[in-house]
């Protein structure tokens, strides 16, 4: 049962971990560079209501779920020498995934949405896009370092456990 376990939560850390680095990729690729390219009332209104899309329950299962589920792998593959070290580094490459959002994106994002639609071009000045997207990049390249160490965790767990 134990294996059971460990095979479902090292899968879950890396589903989840897949899933946002593609959405961190996606922003850093696409999204972040396609807003650049517009006037300030297109920037604001549309990130308003990209980030307001993105908050929901199943983003926070994906997002939250990255480091839960890591962290439940790294304590149920305590004793498993080749596979925890992979683990543990995804986990702290996430938690570190984790703490910029805290620290930078959660209150850019949250003043943007504050701001209304006021003077579009102090609103989009404040928001400070240059700083959010550099640091997504540095989210984006975390998450897909953490994501390559849980896959490389999936080939030490099937080469050391399941044998």
């Amino acid at each position: 049962m134990m294996k059971v376990l460990q095979a479902v939560a090292l899968l879950a850390a890396t589903m989840s971990m897949g899933l946002m680095a593609g959405v961190f990729g996606v922003y850093a690729h696409a999204i972040m560079p396609g807003l650049r390219r517009n006037g300030d009332r297109t920037f604001v209104s549309a990130f308003q209501a990209i980030d307001r899309a993105i908050v929901n329950p199943l983003f926070m299962v994906w997002f939250f779920g990255a480091l839960a589920f890591s962290g439940t792998a790294a304590a149920l593959l305590g004793g498993e020498r080749p596979v925890l070290p992979w683990v543990a580094g995804a986990l702290l490459l996430y938690l570190a995934v984790v703490g910029i959002t805290m620290a930078v994106h959660v209150p850019l994002n949250d003043a943007i949405k504050a701001a209304g639609d006021g003077d579009l071009a102090l609103v989009r000045e404040r928001f400070d896009e240059r700083r959010w997207a550099a640091w997504n990049v540095v989210r984006a390249l975390l998450s897909t370092a953490a994501l390559g160490c849980l896959a490389w965790a999936l080939v030490e767990y099937g080469r050391t456990v399941l044998g």
